[in-house]
């Protein structure tokens, strides 16, 4: 490679022929040059900057190259953690929404068994209720029915009473035990 680049720039030196004269001579400048030029090229080649210049090349290349396999290996690592982050919040996400379904059916369940519950109690009030009522209501017949009684008796009294003469009294006293001894025996 350095061979090929030492030849095309002697022959870019060479068409400029800006000295006058014979090109092999110690007096033309373009052959001191050319001669200069390929001393140089000489010494460089004697000192093997070529292979050194390569073999710096190389090793860069290399440490390019093994930058990029870990680059490589670090993305893998990297696209595995994701993946794993990403099935994590997967399932975290499917565990927060089964823990929301479960509470929402626990939440349906204590309202249903609330609305269970209020209706018993409901029923269980009517039916106080109208246990009450019907106790009140017989209360309240009672009362009227002793309270009829009372003014009957009274009133029956009171008729007897003016009615009644002492014969009569000691008759109906005499029938009345005859009643009882008739009962008792």
């Amino acid at each position: 490679m350095m061979k090929k680049l030492a030849a095309v720039l002697a022959l870019t030196a060479s068409p400029a022929m800006a000295a006058s004269g014979p090109f092999f001579s110690l007096q033309n400048t373009n052959f001191i040059v050319s001669v200069a030029f390929l001393i140089f090229v000489g010494i460089l080649l004697y000192a093997k900057v070529p292979g050194r210049i390569a073999g710096l090349l190389d090793g860069r290349a290399a440490q390019i190259k093994a930058e990029l396999d870990e680059a490589r290996a670090l993305r893998e690592e990297a696209k595995a953690l994701l993946a794993s982050y990403e099935k994590k919040h997967k399932q975290v996400q499917e565990q927060a929404d089964q823990i929301v379904a479960a509470a929402k059916k626990e939440a349906k369940a204590a309202a249903d068994q609330a609305k269970a519950e209020l209706k018993s109690s409901i029923a269980r009030r009517l039916a106080a209720a109208e246990e009450q009522i019907d106790a009140a209501e017989k209360g309240a017949i009672r009362a009227v029915r002793e309270q009829a009684i009372s003014v009957a008796v009274s009133a029956a009294a009171e008729v007897l009473s003016k009615q009644m003469t002492a014969e009569g009294a000691a008759a109906s006293i005499d029938a009345a035990i005859a009643q009882v001894e008739a009962k008792l025996h």
